[in-house]
């Protein structure tokens, strides 16, 4: 549940999917800067600044919704990202490429929950007329173009990780 402006508990399930979601969205975009800085290359960084702007697109969407941030939430992402960083690093498994190709994976499917995300809002935009201020067909197509993204340099992750040593 998420508190709303008086300090209250909210039972709305919409806020508390939006309020799930920005935890989500932070976590992607703080994970996909840190994969930029490692990958480098102006792809990843531009797929950095749009996860970014989609997270604060989603930020002026509960703004015009009024609903409240929960800060609990918001305070556990960020505790489970640096936490994360460890595993996504490739430390845990002693392979650094493991890794690589696990903050990739972690990062991809993040992004095809967005797209999920911006589709179930487009579905309901009937209902609450401040979804229909948004461009979510726009949104929902910017994130599969963007998993296609990820998607690649997944892959190309996975070869490396997986390979066969040499003999």
């Amino acid at each position: 549940m998420d508190l709303d402006p008086r300090g209250l508990i909210s039972d709305k399930p919409l806020d508390v999917y939006l309020n799930d979601h920005l935890a989500g969205a932070r976590f992607g975009s703080d994970l996909a800067r840190r994969l930029a800085g490692r990958i480098g290359g102006t792809t990843m960084n531009a797929l950095a600044e749009e996860i970014d702007q989609d997270r604060q697109t989603l930020q002026q969407l509960m703004d015009r919704l009024g609903t409240s941030r929960n800060p609990v939430k918001e305070a556990a992402t960020w505790v489970a990202e640096k936490v994360g960083h460890v595993k996504l690093s490739g430390l845990t498994a002693g392979h650094r490429e493991f890794g690589l190709f696990m903050a990739l994976e972690t990062l991809s499917l993040g992004i095809e929950g967005k797209r999920s995300f911006w589709v179930a809002l487009a579905g309901v935009a009937d209902h609450h007329s401040e979804l229909r201020e948004f461009d979510l067909v726009a949104l929902r197509e910017r994130a599969a173009a963007q998993r296609r993204v990820v998607e690649a340099e997944r892959a190309a992750a996975a070869r490396r990780a997986f390979a066969a040593p040499a003999g």
